[in-house]
């Protein structure tokens, strides 16, 4: 069930990325009305795009489960999974817009406290509902359902008072009772969020043929090839918060008509992204034979002699991964999203696939392997990159920003 459950992160994630773009820009001009316009037109879309989304869940969940698999076990438990999780589809997408809101108004703080809180209220439930009550993956589900209604209450409650308990007062109050169906805005919405959502598909669609290709290796190339990825996950940590402070700054500069500042910030926040996953990736190298040695018990040898050569080639692409996300943050910042979603479908299924699949089925061997984690990387930062450099996203932010920066 859980790819299912990526569905309603990679569709709020895309509305996401249009709200942080048209909130920072019009926080930057202090245009506070077309802010709070931005934020329930947000709201709006999410929940036109997930309750679709959501009932599908809730009417076929076991014929969504039995396209991965013909385990009729398998099939009952995560069919009983993914209904109750269907609950949770449109307070998932509504988090995300909540936390891009704060964020794009210059405070990740209360994004993490509450986002945070939630996720031990998941913890506290699960352990209720499953060892307490003896729910089973039922419970599992309704400890997360739970945990995302808290936290899209806590953020509902944040915007409409501007303040917390236990935080205190925010930087953004929006007026509960305004328009939430304006056409412009919501055309903006579609129009930055669009291209973002069918680059979080591309990389989540892409798992599938790779791991089925990483298959034709055997057993142990599929066990090495998934910590790798586990440890690349970890590293790339970062890259998230260099991707929304950029997003931030630059949304903001630009919603103050300072063009000049917003490049400066994309800028910096390159190259302090790149010197931060150099340093991680030189430590994950040195290290990398201990690192791999947690994920596996004894008598794995085979595994881990395979496992760390490809965290090696993980650490090689640490680099442009921080440039990928990096520049991707002036370009989400200024509505240009559509080159992040070409750079992330070229890297994914034009490149690093076909190399694997080469490496699987000639001599090419693991070194296909290698080098697909280098491309999925590499060809999405020289993009993104030379996009972010041709200064043309400055031009392209004009036709969104508020109308008191275009006065």
């Amino acid at each position: 069930a859980n790819p299912y459950w990526g569905v309603a992160f990679t569709l709020g994630g895309g509305i996401a990325a249009g709200t942080i773009a048209l909130v920072s820009q019009r926080f930057g001009a202090d245009a506070r009305d077309e802010l709070g316009l931005a934020v329930r037109s947000s709201v709006a879309l999410v929940l036109a795009i997930s309750i679709p989304v959501a009932a599908a869940f809730w009417l076929v969940p076991a014929e969504l489960v039995g396209v991965m698999t013909n385990d009729p076990r398998e099939i009952e438990l995560g069919a009983a999974y993914l209904k109750v999780l269907a609950l949770g589809v449109p307070f998932a997408g509504l988090n995300l817009v909540g936390s891009r809101v704060y964020i794009g108004a210059d405070d990740a703080w209360t994004p993490m406290v509450v986002r945070g809180g939630g996720a031990l209220a998941n913890i506290a439930f699960n352990a209720a509902f499953i060892f307490g009550l003896g729910m089973g993956v039922a419970g599992a589900a309704l400890g997360t359902v739970l945990a995302n209604v808290l936290v899209t209450s806590a953020f509902a409650v944040g915007l409409v008072a501007g303040r917390l308990p236990g935080v205190g007062s925010l930087p953004v109050q929006v007026d509960l009772f305004g328009s939430y169906l304006d056409r412009e805005t919501m055309g903006d919405l579609v129009h930055i969020g669009l291209p973002v959502v069918g680059r979080n598909g591309a990389w989540t669609a892409a798992k599938f043929p790779m791991l089925a290709i990483v298959g034709l290796f055997g057993s142990n190339v599929v066990a090495a090839y998934v910590i790798a990825r586990r440890v690349l996950g970890i590293m790339n940590t970062p890259g998230w918060g260099f991707g929304l402070a950029s997003s931030s700054l630059v949304g903001q500069a630009l919603g103050e008509g300072d063009e000049g500042s917003a490049e400066s910030y994309g800028r910096d926040i390159v190259r302090f992204s790149m010197a931060t996953y150099l340093l991680a990736a030189v430590l994950v190298a040195a290290f990398a034979r201990p690192i791999v040695g947690l994920f596996v018990g004894e008598g794995e040898a085979a595994t881990v002699a395979v496992a760390v050569p490809l965290v090696y080639a993980s650490c090689l692409g640490m680099v442009p991964q921080a440039v990928k996300s990096a520049a991707a943050g002036p370009l989400d910042a200024s509505g240009d999203t559509r080159w992040t979603f070409y750079s992330q479908a070229l890297g994914m299924f034009g490149v690093a696939l076909p190399v694997a699949y080469l490496g699987a089925t000639t001599s090419l061997g693991l070194m296909g392997l290698y080098l697909a984690l280098l491309a999925e990387t590499t060809v999405p930062a020289a993009i993104n990159y030379w996009r972010f450099s041709t200064g043309k996203w400055k031009a392209i932010s004009r036709e969104f920003r508020p109308d008191t920066a275009a006065d």
